[in-house]
């Protein structure tokens, strides 16, 4: 076997190489981590943001979107007295008559843009456990409460949102009463209000769904009830199973920036195989030397593979450090919600195993070119 100092030190002959194969592996190494950091904080907020402990009753056939959704009213009241096994905090059942709607908002000095009105009652705590108020009060009739990502929803500056500022629904001038956390959940990104002002707002009679906390209940009981009340016209499905059906109907955007991450990374890797081609060719004459005095072709090439990887490692190693420095901590909207990027180690091992791979698998085409030649014919070759 050759030394691994040789390889080293074979690493440092040019220059120009090295930086192009450090840079063109690291390209390469920072989409993969973008991509996986995209489909982990994307799956991650979807599966957090649904409870086993939840159940939802909402407009039968409306199961895919709450959105959709219409229920009469009385279906509140009739499901909490009908329903046992409920939790109870105070002497008060867990149980979250809502609206949701998607609506336009802008904030001062903002354009309009999308966002999630969430029309609630001061149950929606007992039902929502993560929700906690950083800031603030909870929201009154006249006021809304936002989550701490809605500014990068509504396209703001961080601090455009805090209480006592001022925001425009349904060209409604409303004040922020308050700021609430619920870690790793969609409704970071939402906006809460009264649900009676939500109601007036967009002119609905029913509700979009109501939310139940069980403890003790069990879930098929739910169902039951939503399948005896014919006059509701009502479906129940676990919180945790409604967002897992709208995880799958994400699957394929996720699907999407996998494919970009490695079609980028397919045209950066046929970069890098030209880059090693450039700077294994003119050593043809040096490897038959080193055949020539006796050492094989399979130690020579795993030498030159050790070249490449190390490489690739140096690109991993730079992508991995702009993707703390950059990447860490952004926050990204879609449709409905927002998630907040993160580097976790499954990320950063995405990363590193796929300079790895770009370092093992980019040197045996250059590195079987160089080698296959006969030994007579590569010594007098102009290499």
């Amino acid at each position: 076997m050759l030394p691994f100092g040789y390889a080293v030190r074979n690493l440092f002959r040019d220059p120009k190489s090295l930086f192009q194969a450090v840079l063109g592996s690291a390209l390469v190494v920072l989409m993969v981590m973008v991509a996986a950091a995209l489909n982990d904080g994307m799956a991650g907020v979807l599966s957090a943001s649904g409870s086993p402990r939840n159940a939802i009753l909402l407009g039968a056939g409306s199961e895919d979107s709450v959105l959709r959704s219409e229920i009469s009213e009385r279906a509140a009241g009739i499901a909490e007295s009908s329903l046992n096994g409920l939790a109870e905090i105070a002497g008060v059942r867990a149980v979250s008559p809502e609206i949701h709607q998607m609506t336009l908002v802008s904030a001062a000095g903002s354009d309009q843009r999308q966002a999630l009105v969430r029309g609630v009652t001061e149950r929606a705590p007992l039902v929502y456990t993560k929700m906690t108020v950083t800031e603030g009060t909870f929201a009154r009739p006249g006021g809304v409460m936002v989550g701490r990502l809605a500014w990068r929803r509504l396209g703001l500056p961080k601090d455009a949102l805090g209480p006592g500022r001022e925001i425009v629904v349904e060209d409604v001038t409303m004040t922020v009463a308050g700021v609430f956390a619920a870690p790793g959940t969609v409704m970071e990104s939402e906006i809460w209000m009264d649900l009676n002002d939500l109601r007036s707002l967009s002119l609905r009679k029913n509700l979009s769904c109501v939310v139940l906390r069980l403890d003790g209940g069990a879930f098929p009981d739910v169902d039951l009830f939503a399948k005896q009340r014919l006059d509701l016209e009502l479906a129940a499905l676990r919180e945790s199973d409604y967002f897992a059906r709208l995880s799958a109907f994400y699957a394929p955007i996720r699907g999407m920036t996998w494919m970009t991450a490695i079609l980028i990374a397919t045209g950066a890797l046929l970069g890098g195989l030209n880059t090693l081609y450039a700077a294994f060719s003119p050593r043809i004459r040096e490897i038959a030397t080193l055949q020539a005095i006796g050492y094989g072709r399979g130690a020579i090439l795993f030498s030159l593979i050790q070249e490449a990887t190390l490489a690739a490692l140096c690109g991993a190693v730079v992508a991995a450090t702009a993707a703390v420095l950059f990447l860490e901590g952004v926050a990204v909207s879609f449709s409905i919600g927002s998630f907040v990027l993160r580097v976790t180690p499954v990320v950063a091992a995405v990363g590193f195993g796929t300079g790895l791979g770009l370092g093992l698998v980019g040197a045996i085409p250059p590195g079987l070119r160089c080698l296959l030649p006969p030994v007579h014919e590569a010594l007098r070759s102009a290499g």
